[in-house]
């Protein structure tokens, strides 16, 4: 018997799979259908959804110059004012609609656009449109009964949403600009409706805040999306973490000074025996650095739902309007 070293055999050269047996990268599955039940999923249902009664909050800035120039003592002013409101809430119904029929296809890829009326099919593509357009002549026949400055002020906000559903939302920071001017028209409107004049500060304090809530509304929404961002919106994917942090940082900072000259301004012309002008500075310190802290947490996609749901944010927000109202109603 020998011994003999053992030797393995070779390996068999095992030949590479031709391209066509190579396993194919598996879809991933699409979402399952929203499943809306009740009165939501009806027509009547689905035309209120549409509408965002929830989102009308905003036009109460028609309020803001009126009720800073002391004037909504007068019925007559108030019901002016009231007319402005209906008018904008008429105005942003009916850019909802077209918004809704024209980005029908980029909703159904959104984890809870998907669930809109128009989206899920309750609500027609054609009949969102001929609604939409209809809400948007009616809000500047609303608002021509007020006087044809209020009118030309809706007639700006109508062109531009318009042209922000159209082209403009598509173009980093111009989209930022368009939604923020929308929030100053509106303030704009409640001057004019009353015929009051706005004061320079009062401007750049309403052009900051807006701006200031467009910025967390970007960025949650990016936050949100995640790598699907750009499927939805191209222009999400521009808006990184680090950018609209900055955003918030310089509108934040802006509107804190802002906010701060006008009260000074404000004061100067007041007889009141005590600060209050001054005395408003400190809940809306307050607010814009709480409602700051909810977009660090990644909130703020919607932000009607961060002020109607952070109760928090809602008492300094009526400590402001009770300080506030008393320095101009005492003035």
């Amino acid at each position: 018997m020998t011994n003999e070293p053992l030797i393995s055999p070779p390996a068999p050269e095992v030949e590479p799979p031709d391209a066509g047996t190579l396993p194919r990268p598996v879809p991933l599955p699409e979402p399952p259908p929203v499943v809306i039940t009740g009165w939501r999923q009806t027509l009547v249902g689905g035309l209120a959804r549409t509408a965002r009664p929830k989102q009308w909050i905003k036009n109460l800035l028609v309020f803001a110059a009126p009720g800073a120039a002391g004037v909504l003592k007068d019925v007559g002013m108030v019901a002016d004012s009231v007319v402005a409101f209906v008018a904008f809430c008429m105005a942003a119904a009916g850019t909802y609609y077209i918004n809704d029929a024209r980005d029908v296809d980029a909703d159904r890829l959104h984890p809870k656009k998907r669930s809109r009326p128009v989206a899920t099919g309750a609500v027609p593509v054609a009949l969102a449109f001929v609604l939409g357009f209809g809400l948007l002549v009616a809000s500047v026949g609303v608002a021509y009964m007020v006087n044809a400055k209020l009118a030309a002020v809706v007639v700006a906000y109508v062109c531009l949403t318009t042209a922000y559903s159209t082209w403009l939302k598509n173009i980093a920071v111009v989209d930022l600009v368009a939604v923020a001017a929308g929030f100053v028209l509106r303030a704009v409107a409640g001057a004019e409706a009353t015929e009051v004049p706005i004061s320079d500060w009062f401007f750049i304090v309403t052009i900051f805040g807006s701006l200031f809530m467009v910025a967390g509304k970007r960025g949650a929404e990016a936050a949100e999306m995640g790598n699907d961002a750009r499927s939805f919106r191209a222009v999400l994917a521009s808006y990184r973490p680090e950018y609209t942090a900055y955003l918030r940082s310089v509108t934040s900072s802006a509107v804190l000074v802002s906010y701060c000259m006008w009260a000074f301004e404000k004061a100067d012309t007041s007889s009141a025996g005590l600060p209050w002008y001054q005395a408003s500075i400190l809940p809306f310190v307050m607010a814009v650095l709480r409602y700051a802290l909810v977009l660090d947490q990644g909130k703020g996609s919607a932000p009607e739902e961060i002020i109607l749901g952070d109760r928090i944010l809602q008492l300094i927000g009526l400590m402001w309007v009770v300080v506030f109202g008393i320095g101009v109603y005492t003035a």
